[in-house]
């Protein structure tokens, strides 16, 4: 049955639809041309950095901007490839980029990742739950925290302001508007209390939203946060 179902819907590349040899891949080419980041990386953030070292170092934003969170990672660069995943996951319905975005957020993370976290989503304003129909984030922690084998709370945070989209906005801008946004859930408190938070997100531009939402954790009594983006925004990419 399996060899028929392959032969009439065969695999293919989950960024061209290239012919591939298993589910949820990329072809050769989308590899090659795809932007994993790895090597010398911002602890904090996970934004790819120049040179070689050693030990914990941070990108200039970083070093100016205060991070709430402890550390964190981002698999893919937001450009060419990647942004164009990451849209269709957040727009084009391609709910199915999920399973192998796990997958690579699962990797990049894995220096920072430990097995008694607890794993929330970035949460959706409702009204924009509605018209997507599904939270994003949501779909990419469900299957981070099933890989990891740790508790998955999708409704620790909600959206209690709803903000206008901030693609064409700057970093102060992102910031006062995210100011008493997202707000824990005082009924999931208990589980987040005392615990190790992993918390994730399609994409990190200014890390307003991360550190909105990592706040709301502490709020809630979390011992520890990191953050885990499928994405990050790069300068001069």
């Amino acid at each position: 049955m399996q060899s028929v179902i392959r032969a009439i819907y065969p695999s293919q590349c989950v960024a061209c639809d290239t012919q591939t040899a298993e589910d949820h891949g990329l072809c050769g080419a989308c590899w090659r041309d795809t932007q994993f980041i790895h090597g010398l990386i911002c602890d904090a953030c996970g934004t790819p950095l120049m040179g070689q070292g050693a030990g914990p170092v941070h990108c200039d934003d970083c070093m100016t901007i205060p991070r709430p969170w402890d550390q964190g990672r981002a698999a893919l660069v937001y450009e060419g490839i990647g942004r164009r995943m990451v849209l269709n996951l957040k727009h084009g319905d391609r709910t199915d980029l999920a399973v192998p975005a796990a997958k690579w957020m699962l990797h990049a993370g894995r220096q920072i990742i430990r097995p008694d976290m607890v794993v929330v989503p970035v949460p959706l304003h409702w009204t924009r739950l509605i018209s997507r129909r599904y939270n994003q984030a949501a779909l990419l922690s469900r299957l981070v925290a099933r890989g990891l084998g740790a508790p998955h709370v999708p409704d620790a945070l909600r959206r209690v302001k709803r903000t206008t989209k901030m693609e064409t906005v700057g970093r102060d801008a992102r910031f006062a508007a995210l100011a008493g946004a997202i707000a824990h859930h005082p009924a999931r408190a208990h589980l987040i209390a005392g615990r190790d938070v992993l918390l994730v997100d399609d994409v990190m531009t200014s890390g307003a939203t991360f550190a909105a939402a990592t706040e709301s954790l502490q709020a809630a009594g979390a011992q520890r946060v990191c953050i885990l983006a499928l994405a990050r925004v790069v300068k001069d990419t």
